[in-house]
């Protein structure tokens, strides 16, 4: 298959990256490719990158991110662009809650090359790759669909909240006034439908979990 464009690694291992890139290249040589160790990387690659990418191959576990949450920062950045989530485990709750968030494939990185790369031309092609049971639960669906309607400055908001940060230190991280935290948390708590911090946070811990998984 040979496409242009550019394709995104985002792992912290430079072993896993490398083998990883030699599955991209077999799947599609044209292909150019970044690379990033966080989420943080990731989203300067992503800002840089003005043409887009063609396809995102996202490890799981990040040092920035928890659970699902470099995920979804990801996801509001890059839009339609397909992201593959790759984990070391192929733990049913992270394939079930991928599906559900609209991954576009959840690999294996135990996987051998020929089935990566046999994977990657399906998600390249259009297709959804999970493992079989993955079938995307109706829970993780609705919290995915409600988070979609959020800005990317409201989701931020969320993420921080989730980590634990109170108003003043989400508006000092964020570079943001407390009042503009306080409007932003009453917009969130009514497309989460939820009443307080605490309603929030119950309703999407199951996507920031990381489940045991490396």
């Amino acid at each position: 298959m040979q496409l242009g464009g550019h394709a995104l690694v985002a792992d912290d291992h430079p072993l896993t990256r490398e083998g990883l890139a030699l599955a991209i290249r077999a799947a599609a040589p044209g292909i150019a490719l970044d690379n990033a160790g966080s989420i943080e990387e990731a989203e300067r690659a992503v800002a840089a990158r003005k043409s887009g990418y063609r396809l995102v191959l996202l490890d799981f576990i990040l040092p920035d991110a928890r659970g699902f949450s470099g995920f979804l920062k990801l996801q509001h950045l890059l839009a339609a662009t397909p992201i593959v989530v790759v984990s070391a485990r192929e733990d049913p709750v992270i394939v079930e809650a991928a599906r559900a968030l609209g991954a576009a494939a959840f690999v294996s990185k135990s996987a051998p090359l020929d089935t990566l790369a046999a994977t990657l031309r399906r998600v390249l092609a259009g297709q959804a790759v999970f493992p079989p049971q993955a079938t995307g639960s109706t829970a993780a669906r609705s919290v995915r669909d409600r988070i979609a309607t959020l800005s990317s400055a409201q989701l931020r908001v969320l993420l921080a909240l989730a980590d634990g940060r109170l108003n003043k230190q989400i508006a000092d991280s964020l570079d943001i006034t407390e009042a503009t935290v306080k409007a932003h948390l009453t917009v969130i708590f009514r497309k989460l439908a939820v009443d307080n911090r605490a309603q929030a946070l119950l309703a999407v811990q199951p996507l920031l979990a990381d489940s045991g998984a490396p």
